[in-house]
């Protein structure tokens, strides 16, 4: 999986391509929560991301706890594959999806 960081001021975007699975996700976390600190939006762009596992919803959520306290998280660009895995595990309902 491929992390690229842009930051505007207060705004975060992360675009993520490839998958976000078991190998991958502790290095969206530690990439996250290394940038965390003064973002009140985080924009995750989703464009190329193909896959995403239990271990990345975890990472999502942990996303979110942290955000709804310092502002708000917004995931873009949801392929059909991914849309279909938040609604299933309920995720659909508590995250922005744009």
């Amino acid at each position: 999986m491929t992390i690229e960081k842009t930051r505007n001021n207060d705004e975060l975007i992360i675009t993520l391509e490839g998958r976000l699975d078991t190998m991958t996700a502790p290095s969206l976390e530690e990439e996250l929560k290394a940038s965390f600190d003064g973002v009140q939006k985080l924009i995750l762009d989703f464009k190329a991301l193909e896959y995403i596992s239990s271990a990345g919803l975890r990472v999502l959520l942990m996303a979110q706890k942290t955000m709804n306290k310092q502002g708000v998280m917004v995931i873009r660009n949801v392929n059909e594959t991914i849309a279909e895995v938040f609604e299933i595990t309920g995720f659909a309902d508590m995250l922005t999806i744009e």
